[in-house]
């Protein structure tokens, strides 16, 4: 396999149970060890409450399934968030509580290191193929919510099922990657903060 590929599978993410035992987090992929440079994640959220603190780092939180959520973030008026692949970006340093419009949800997050990475977050349908192209600097992560995918590049072909990712680290070179098949994807582009 490319050494700027790498397939993640569901029994290679890591669930654990929340502190204030509000949900769980299913932890996909992170870059460095407790102090990250980034970090991504499905949380279950269970019941009402509270967000971590996380600062230094800008958060992307998209739902994925069910009714909703509604958060207060500081000051601003409530965030909701009803719609599959909505999504809203906040400082990890913000204080935020969440409530539950009708029943536990599960939400894609996104934490970057705000001095090292900048993430941008796409939710989008994989209908025929789609091309991610190598740019310094850059790391892709690619997760299949529904569907599947092939990944194809100079050397390979991979399978990813739901739920299955695949990160791209182009950051030392690589070839351009395409992706066909069918369902919906969650891509984050990563781009280090001092390209």
């Amino acid at each position: 396999m490319n050494r700027f590929l790498r397939v993640l599978a569901t029994n290679d993410y890591r669930r654990t149970r929340w502190k204030n035992d509000g949900g769980w987090t299913t932890e996909i992929a992170r870059s460095g060890d407790e102090d990250f440079r980034w970090r991504i994640s499905i949380a279950e959220i269970e019941r009402d409450g509270p967000f971590s603190s996380f600062p230094g780092i800008e958060r992307d939180l998209l739902l994925l399934e069910g009714n909703g959520i509604e958060l207060d973030i500081d000051d601003a008026p409530p965030h909701r968030l009803t719609q599959r692949f909505e999504r809203v970006r906040f400082a990890g340093e913000a204080n935020v509580e969440c409530r539950l419009v009708a029943g536990p949800t599960r939400d894609f997050n996104v934490m970057a290191r705000r001095d090292a990475v900048h993430a941008d977050v796409i939710a989008r349908p994989l209908v025929g193929s789609m091309v991610i192209f190598p740019e310094r600097a850059v790391e892709w992560f690619v997760h299949v919510f529904a569907g599947n995918a092939t990944v194809r590049s100079d050397a390979d072909t991979l399978a990813l099922e739901t739920g299955a990712s695949l990160l791209a680290d182009f950051r030392d070179g690589g070839s351009r990657i395409v992706l066909e098949g069918g369902g919906e994807l969650v891509l984050v582009k990563l781009v280090a903060s001092d390209h």
